[in-house]
């Protein structure tokens, strides 16, 4: 799956992006898309996905990542299952006998996500790239990708110390954007294989 933003989205941003750094921003759109994707719970852009879900006595089995586009196949404990439709609106799939018992795992391949990604994830995606370009800048060694935490401040003859412990960087999404981007891309848990 290719990343939520280009290098041509950072530039228009007005990043410059020189000739022979094109291949690391490049990694750091794909790593900042990565994370995420992980904090929304869905690939966000439209492709084709299998996930495998636990099953449920009742009508409405939920799909991750709406909007849902069309789904392909759907499974129901290995055997094609029948009497199902996509209920659009709720990002589910319809059966009224329902989805087997809790114990069963309906597997659905279908395409889904918005066909194009929206703007304020590309300028996060590309915010993260550029934060992280920086850092790789700022030190030829590659020492400049682990954000310090300020670990002690005094501000009398002021004093600080910082963490240089590496587990705090630049990827790393606040609770609070992670929290936003679950509750607006719907993510649940379920195992996926994007295709």
């Amino acid at each position: 799956m290719g990343s939520l933003a280009t290098v041509e989205d950072l530039e228009a941003l007005g990043v410059t992006v020189e000739g022979d750094e094109r291949p690391i921003v490049e990694r750091y759109l794909a790593v900042a898309s990565a994370s995420v994707r992980e904090a929304a719970g869905c690939p966000i852009s439209q492709g084709t996905s299998t996930v495998v879900l636990a099953g449920q006595r009742e009508e409405r089995l939920p799909l991750p990542g709406p909007p849902i586009t069309s789904v392909d196949t759907v499974l129901l404990d290995d055997a094609e299952a029948s009497g199902w439709r996509l209920s659009r609106p709720r990002a589910s799939l319809y059966r009224a006998a329902g989805w087997g018992s809790d114990a069963s795992e309906v597997e659905v391949t279908y395409i889904h996500g918005l066909p194009e990604v929206p703007a304020d994830i590309i300028a996060l995606v590309c915010r993260i790239a550029a934060t992280t370009l920086m850092a790789w800048r700022s030190d030829e060694t590659g020492g400049g990708l682990a954000t310090k935490r300020v670990t002690q401040l005094r501000i009398g003859d002021y004093s600080a110390s910082f963490a240089d412990d590496g587990t705090l960087t630049e990827i790393e999404l606040p609770e609070t954007t992670r929290s936003r981007l679950r509750a607006r891309f719907g993510g649940g848990a379920a195992v996926m294989r994007t295709g």
